[in-house]
């Protein structure tokens, strides 16, 4: 019997997570794709990965969120583009209705998001510096000479953190290298780099904000038990991590356009699986039909131009609405 899929696809700057769902919201499949300069090639090899199953069943929907959304979401031709803060408190909210805060670490960027009465109301980001993100914890293991995997068990055998400054991901570092150099234990310093990180999330991210139970921990750097214990250390209340921290920006899509789907109840606009073989391009031109002389940027399967944006007069746009029907 064909089951009703829904697809979310959530592209950021280090990673590109996929998630299919079924018409309850139960997740069937995962990924957790490295970007690795490339979102395109990400997406492709997520999909052919995925395509067994899609081709399987009926695919009614596909939604996009995250830094790339604008781009993949033409190209996929999704049903639904939004925004992470939206897809990342629907993740939070189907996976626990008493949720009241969010708490997102990326490799790039962080997030804090509130909920109140199974509402957001308020959320702040943080995409400038890197000493509260997932990059600051894999540069100071690769100068430690230990796996990130092993970042969180060290730090729990932590009895005396060492105090590091974690303001700046320069002075952090500094200052990690310092003690090394007095000779702290590892575990100590490792312990101290968890603090310093979740101190810089709550003084920037959190700053002024009514951070309260209950609370999840999403994205990539959920996975550090020893952040975990960080957080809760500083908040003084327990911190849950959901099955698919993960992937929960793909997993806030796809019940995104399931919902979407449910209420207008149109046939997706998805461009199928030829996707995972099509060679697809981008390419930038200055259109001279106008005095504007607009910077355009559009995206080519194959030889066809699907998608263009950067005009003031909305030609190229209409040509992405014309493609995806």
């Amino acid at each position: 019997m064909k089951k009703r899929l829904y697809l979310g696809v959530d592209v950021g700057s280090v990673s590109t997570n996929l998630v299919v769902i079924n018409e309850q919201g139960d997740v069937l499949e995962k990924l957790y794709l490295r970007s690795e300069g490339n979102p395109i090639k990400s997406v492709q090899k997520g999909l052919a990965h995925l395509g067994e199953t899609i081709a399987k069943h009926t695919l009614l929907g596909v939604g996009v969120t995250g830094s790339g959304r604008q781009l993949i979401g033409r190209i996929l031709g999704a049903d639904l583009v939004k925004n992470e803060i939206t897809a990342h408190g629907m993740a939070g909210l189907f996976t626990d209705p008493t949720v009241k805060t969010i708490i997102e670490i990326g490799g790039q960027d962080s997030k804090l998001i509130l909920v109140r009465q199974g509402t957001v109301v308020d959320f702040a980001m943080n995409t400038v510096c890197a000493a509260g993100t997932g990059s600051f914890l894999d540069q100071q293991a690769g100068r430690l000479n230990i796996s990130i995997g092993d970042f969180g068990a060290i730090a729990l055998r932590s009895k005396y953190p060492v105090r590091i400054a974690g303001r700046c991901s320069v002075f952090a570092e500094s200052d990690m290298i310092h003690k090394q150099q007095m000779g702290y234990p590892l575990e100590d310093i490792v312990a101290g780099l968890c603090e310093a990180l979740v101190r810089n999330y709550l003084n920037n991210v959190g700053k002024g904000k009514e951070i309260l139970p209950t609370a999840l921990f999403q994205g990539g750097v959920a996975a550090n038990a020893g952040i975990k214990a960080a957080f809760e250390k500083e908040l003084g209340f327990a911190v849950k991590v959901p099955e698919h921290f993960e992937v929960m920006g793909a997993l806030g899509a796809a019940l995104l356009v399931r919902e979407s789907k449910m209420e207008n109840g149109e046939e997706t606009s998805f461009r199928g699986l030829r996707l995972c073989e099509a060679e697809i391009a981008i390419d930038s031109f200055t259109c001279s039909d106008c005095p504007n002389h607009c910077e355009v940027v559009t995206v080519l399967i194959g030889q066809e131009r699907i998608s263009g944006w950067g005009d003031r007069c909305g030609k190229w746009q209409h040509l992405a609405k014309e493609a995806t029907g």
